[in-house]
């Protein structure tokens, strides 16, 4: 029976942990005969052998580091990379933080709504926007409420300006299918004052 590649094509498996390290080739690990050597400073060594490399990073107490493999020859530099290692974790970990979570509301209307129920309707749309979410406000057509697009589209613009002070329409309304769609999105100040 011939073996997995006889078809020509190799199988790539990960290992087994399921993911494939991202991390750095450090001393020993790199493969290059020799490298572009940047010093501690980041200042230019110049191309030398890699046993060169490793001694000289040896004597300074120090991990060689391959920061840009795909170059020709690979260039490496200096550093301590457990310090290194941390502060790249500390540095993602802050912009995973100050990443801004943007959740898109979605609220429907019908083009014949109730003066009631489209009070209500303006209520959630007016809380989602001062809690610093997008809307999506989809008006839904039915049989021959379709030949009458222009009743969603008027709709549409007096909600958006009866909630203008607090947000402002980021995509103006089209027709989706039997669907009709405007996204309001709030404004910055309405953002500030959520998460305060």
């Amino acid at each position: 029976m011939p073996g997995p590649s006889a078809s020509g094509r190799a199988l790539l498996t990960p290992p087994r942990g399921g993911h494939i390290s991202v991390d750095p080739r450090i001393n020993d690990q790199i493969r290059a005969r020799e490298v572009r050597l940047v010093g501690p400073e980041s200042e230019q060594v110049g191309i030398v052998p890699l046993e060169r490399a490793l001694q000289l990073a040896a004597d300074v107490d120090l991990d060689l580091v391959e920061v840009a493999p795909m170059a020709r020859p690979p260039v490496c530099k200096l550093m301590d990379f457990g310090k290194f290692k941390y502060e790249s974790a500390l540095k993602a970990r802050e912009a995973r933080r100050n990443q801004q979570q943007t959740v898109i509301k979605e609220m429907k209307l019908r083009p014949k709504i109730d003066t009631n129920d489209y009070e209500t309707k303006k209520g959630h749309v007016v809380r989602f926007l001062r809690a610093g979410d997008k809307v999506k406000v989809t008006i839904m057509f039915r049989g021959r409420e379709q030949s009458r697009p222009e009743l969603g589209l008027r709709l549409l613009r007096r909600l958006s300006d009866e909630v203008a002070e607090l947000g402002f329409v980021e995509a103006a309304p089209k027709q989706d299918g039997r669907n009709m769609i405007m996204v309001l999105a709030p404004h910055r100040s309405t953002k500030a004052a959520s998460r305060e």
